[in-house]
This record gives C-alpha cells, sequence and structure tokens, in this order.
C-alpha cells in the first residue's frame, strides 16, 4: 500500500495533471506562451470537514477492538469538551503525525451507528480543482462499505468516485471489481472489495487514483470527459457499514463500544484547476481562491477570455499549444468585441468589434459607416450629406460624389439643371 501511495503522490501515470519543472510557468524562455499549471498540493490540509456525527456530546465510552471475543477490551473516554479527549473532524486535515496520532471518530454503535445510518465528511474545497487521489488513514479498521463522492461547482449534485465494499452487489448493486472497457463510460464509478477486510484493526489506508484504469487516462489532453471527472469543488466520504466480529448480535454493552468509525487523516492530492492558463492560485480581495491567469484569459479558473481577446474560442492549454486567447483585431477604433462563431467559421478570426467610433463599421471597423466615405488624404470616414432631394442614394462613391437624378447635377446632387 506505501508502494501505491507514493506513486499516486508522484503522479507518474499521467503527466498531464502531473509534469512539473519547466511547465510550472506560462512562458517559456523567448516568451513564447506554454502550458503552466499550479504545484501539486493536498488540497485538504487545515481545511475544515464538516462530519454528520462526532463523538463526544455528551461524553462517551468507547473501548478499543483487539479482533478476538472474549478479550477485555481497554476503554476510553470521548469528550468533545475536553482538549485532551475530543476527537473533531479538524484532526481529519491537520498535520499527520504517526509518533502523535491525532483522530476524528464517530460515536460508536451502543448508540446507533451502524447500517442503515451513515455518516458524511464533506470537504469544501473552495475552488475547483484537478484531482489526483483521495485517501483515507483509518484509525480503526476501515469500513465494510463506504463511499467516495465529489461535485464539480457548488450546488451540483454528488457524484460518485468510488464504491468500497465487501457486499458490492448487496449494498450498492455494483459488480464487484468492475472495469471499465475502452468505448466505456469513463466516469462511471466502480465498486472493489479491496481494502473492506477488517484487519488491519488500526492505520489501514485506503487510495483511490481519480484516473487508474480510465482508458483515456495516457490521452488526458483530449478527453473532456476525463478533464470533468477529475474536476471537484467538494470531496465527501459517506460512512455506510462498519466492519464487525459479528459478537455485535449479542447486544454486550462493552461489544458494541468497540464498533465506531476513525479516521485519523484525509488527503486529497491535485491541483488548483486553472486549465494550464496559470501557474499559481492567489486569494482575491474578497478572500477568495481564484487562479492568477495568465495567457489573456480570466475567470476562477481561467475558463474564459479576457474582454477584447476574442478572436478565437477560449480552449484549455495542452502540451502541445498554450492556446492562449487573442485579441481583436478593431483597427484602433474599438476597444470593445465578442466572439463571433459564424465569422470565425468563415475567416479563421472570429473577433467581432463592437461600438466602432470615427463612423467606422464592420467586424473589424474595416470600413465606413453606411453613408459614409473614406477620405484617401486622411483615411477618414465623412459623411456623404448627398441631397435627399436630388441624389439616387445617400451613399456617395470613394471620391464623396453621390449618384444624381436625372436633371440634377453636383457633387452632392445639389444643382437642378434648369428646363430648356
Amino acid at each position: 500500500m506505501q508502494d501505491l501511495i507514493r506513486a499516486l503522490v508522484a503522479c507518474s501515470w499521467v503527466a498531464a495533471l502531473c509534469v512539473r519543472g519547466a511547465m510550472d510557468e506560462c512562458a517559456d524562455e523567448q516568451g513564447r506562451p506554454q502550458r503552466c499549471m499550479p504545484e501539486f498540493v493536498n488540497a485538504a490540509f487545515n481545511v475544515t470537514v464538516e462530519a454528520t456525527n462526532t463523538c463526544g456530546s455528551p461524553p462517551e465510552e468507547y473501548c478499543v477492538q483487539t479482533g478476538a471475543t472474549g478479550v477485555t477490551k481497554s476503554c476510553h473516554i470521548c469528550d468533545a469538551r475536553d482538549p485532551r479527549n475530543h476527537h473533531n473532524a479538524a484532526y481529519l486535515t491537520d498535520y499527520n503525525n504517526q509518533q502523535d496520532a491525532t483522530w476524528w471518530q464517530s460515536q460508536t454503535m451502543l448508540a446507533g451507528i451502524q447500517y442503515p445510518n451513515s455518516i458524511n465528511l464533506t470537504l469544501h474545497l473552495g475552488k475547483a480543482f484537478d484531482i489526483t487521489y483521495v485517501r483515507l488513514k483509518f484509525h480503526t479498521s476501515r469500513p465494510e462499505s463506504f463511499v467516495i463522492y465529489k461535485r464539480s461547482s457548488e450546488g451540483a449534485p454528488w457524484v460518485p468516485y468510488q464504491y468500497y465494499s465487501g457486499s458490492c452487489e448487496k449494498t450498492y448493486r455494483k459488480q464487484n471489481r468492475g472495469f471499465i472497457r475502452t468505448g466505456g463510460d469513463e466516469q462511471e464509478a466502480l465498486c472493489t472489495d479491496d481494502f473492506s477486510d477488517m484487519s488491519p484493526l488500526t492505520g489501514g489506508n485506503v487510495a483511490f487514483s481519480t484516473l487508474e484504469g480510465r482508458p483515456s487516462a495516457y490521452n488526458f489532453d483530449h478527453s473532456p470527459v476525463l478533464q470533468d471527472w477529475v474536476t471537484a469543488t467538494d470531496i465527501r466520504v459517506t460512512l455506510n457499514r462498519l466492519n464487525t466480529l459479528g459478537d455485535e448480535v449479542l447486544n454486550d454493552p462493552k461489544v458494541l463500544k468497540s464498533y465506531y468509525y476513525a479516521i485519523s487523516d484525509l488527503a486529497v492530492g491535485g491541483r488548483c484547476k486553472c486549465n494550464g492558463h496559470a501557474s499559481e492560485c492567489v486569494r482575491n480581495s474578497g478572500g477568495r481562491l481564484v487562479c492568477d491567469c495568465k495567457h489573456n484569459t480570466d475567470g476562477f479558473d481561467c475558463d474564459v477570455c479576457k474582454p477584447f481577446y476574442n478572436d478565437r474560442p477560449w480552449r484549455r492549454a495542452t502540451a502541445d499549444n498554450a492556446n492562449e486567447c487573442l485579441p481583436c483585431d478593431c483597427n484602433g477604433k474599438s476597444s470593445e468585441c465578442y466572439f463571433d462563431a459564424e465569422l470565425y467559421r468563415a475567416t479563421g478570426h472570429g473577433g467581432h468589434c463592437r461600438n466602432c467610433a470615427d463612423n467606422t463599421d464592420g467586424p473589424n471597423c474595416e470600413r465606413c459607416l453606411d453613408n459614409y466615405y473614406r477620405e484617401q488624404s486622411a483615411g477618414r470616414c465623412l459623411p456623404c450629406f448627398c441631397s435627399s432631394i436630388g441624389s439616387l442614394s445617400p451613399q456617395c462613391d470613394n471620391r464623396g460624389v453621390c449618384p444624381c437624378k436625372l436633371g440634377v447635377t453636383g457633387e452632392k446632387c445639389e444643382d437642378f439643371l434648369s428646363p430648356l
């Protein structure tokens, strides 16, 4: 298991999420844009976890499971009011010191903690992250059944990431140790009975890697499905069923007090999601975590182009192309534009300028307004001033000469010929 965890941290299985070094900067040594990404972190560290159940209110006794029936158990008190004897959810994400372990703990089975009653541990990351792994280190034995969920935005539905159960089909109606075939649903949550044994009684790890077993993982840059799959703003662990030795059926209070959930560490490895357009995340003026966007991008996740940089569609940066947002070409006549998909399809340039100045018009402010003409000496657009009575049209030619009706003359069709 330790080798697995080290492999997850090293992230050797998917370069798109785990490359570090030169990719941290958003431009190369020649100043050319390139993909960049924030550092790899434990996004859960010191982040508050919401737990729907915690021991200690009121104070209660719990006993340490020995793994054998009929053996005297060592018992202790969980008291939420006592700093020496509380086990609140802050201990899930604090510094994990194996020599001085701290842990979150639920009430015991004596208080009714067992299937079908569940406990939720919810972690709000404060921003979207590209999640590489979720790891749990249990202070007790690992649960018989639990689920890791994620959601990709506040208010979005919770989506299962992974099921763990010694009874996959019975508890979750999922095939045990299923796998995803090429062409299958790569956002399917699988179920496995790995890590669902009673042993070890303490210190057992569970590590879920988001892309392991996903056929398109090695083509991550070109897989929107997996890019969405690894995106999470919130993580939830739902504990459904405790592991037991079967002796709980005797209803011995001391036995029931030895069954409870306890977790010493919850870690979420990943990167602040910036779509390859930022090398760090910072706190904005409102205290919210946001990407420090480059490549003329904007938004909490660098997921839109900055105003006036709409000459092509927004795209994620890839290893091959930074896909920076490009400025609109308005010939200096406007500082406003929008992306025009039809124009982009027709010309390869999608920036459509708004509010062109100096009597200009067109997607690039490249021509004069109707009924104006371009002065050849200075390039200004001047009004035609064609006579509304004598001209055939209010539009003049490129010399400012208007088309006149029969019997009318003059540059602006203002002179009427005398009848013979």
